[in-house]
């Protein structure tokens, strides 16, 4: 047996007999909390989550067997990285199991904005008939400004690349990325040329509330703006102002800088976003498909195999 791993959330069958195959004991316990996994983490070699609690320093000095931390989705913020590092302790995440549904869902909202799919559907139910109200855009043509190149950013490219669309994107961690989806730029550039600005970056120190109202005062065109990264890293505010002066023609946002309710609705501004007809709101989902349910899973199994 090579070690137990721990399944503390919701993960697709496929993670937990692929790894049974492999020779690990799997425990395959999504409804466990944080004080029942604290009280019997010290017994596991690996532990699986979603975003259902974080594994922190708390968690991991719990659990001195703990040689991996499985995380079903892409980002890591819900994992203390550094401690994990200082430990030893190997991350395992899967964004190549979520990067088309989240690429196919920004091109959603991006054309839902573009064409006013949101208002002209509330419209037509209430017997309005208005086709000069909802007069739309076209991508053809536009110069799209993507930034984070990673998995998310050129699935988002790739399946713009229909569109003939201008494809620019920036990324401060990597250089040399250009290729048939996008031509790699800087971030001056993204600012000066971008007609839609979407964001595919991890929620970092120096990521979060990175797009606030000086970050969009300097856009010279008004834009288009998609969100399905992390909602800290957006002042929602900021948003909602640009909105208000013209600067952002559209916003789709598939994540908050606070999520779930009663908590999202106690915020100031929420009032104000679910008004908002420019606005295409999604409850974090843009990487959550049926499909990408098990290929998340099935990378995660795969990644195993490097333990």
């Amino acid at each position: 047996m090579k070690g137990k791993i721990l399944i503390v959330d919701d993960l697709h069958p496929i993670f937990k007999e692929r790894a049974a195959a492999m020779g690990y004991d799997v425990h395959d316990r999504p409804l466990i909390t944080r004080a029942e996994t604290l009280a019997i983490i010290a017994d596991y070699e690996g532990i699986a989550v979603r975003t259902k609690f974080l594994i922190d320093k708390e968690l991991m000095e719990a659990a001195p067997n703990l040689k991996f931390i499985a995380r079903a989705g892409a980002g890591l913020d819900n994992i203390d990285e550094a401690f994990a590092k200082l430990k030893g302790i190997k991350l395992l995440n899967a964004p190549e199991g979520n990067m088309d549904a989240v690429g196919e869902h920004a091109i959603g909202m991006l054309l839902a904005l573009m064409n006013n799919f949101r208002n002209a559907d509330t419209e037509v139910r209430k017997g309005v008939w208005d086709r000069e109200g909802n007069r739309g855009y076209e991508l053809k043509g536009k110069t799209v400004g993507i930034i984070g190149y990673g998995f998310m950013g050129k699935s988002f490219a790739k399946k713009l690349s229909g569109f003939d669309v201008h494809v620019i994107a920036y990324d401060k961690y990597k250089t040399g990325f250009s290729d048939a989806y996008a031509r790699e730029v800087s971030m001056e550039e993204i600012v000066k040329q971008s007609d839609v600005l979407s964001l595919h970056i991890p929620l970092t120190p120096e990521t979060r509330q990175m797009v606030n109202e000086e970050y969009l005062f300097h856009f010279r065109k008004p834009l288009f703006f998609i969100n399905t990264a992390r909602g800290e890293v957006v002042s929602t505010e900021a948003v909602l102002k640009a909105i208000a002066q013209g600067r952002i023609l559209g916003a789709g946002l598939d994540v908050l800088e606070v999520e779930k309710f009663p908590a999202l609705s106690n915020q100031e501004w929420y009032n104000t976003l679910k008004l908002a007809e420019k606005v295409v709101l999604t409850p974090h989902v843009g990487g959550w498909t049926f499909d990408s349910y098990r290929k998340i899973s099935e990378v995660l199994a795969e990644k195993l195999k490097d333990i």
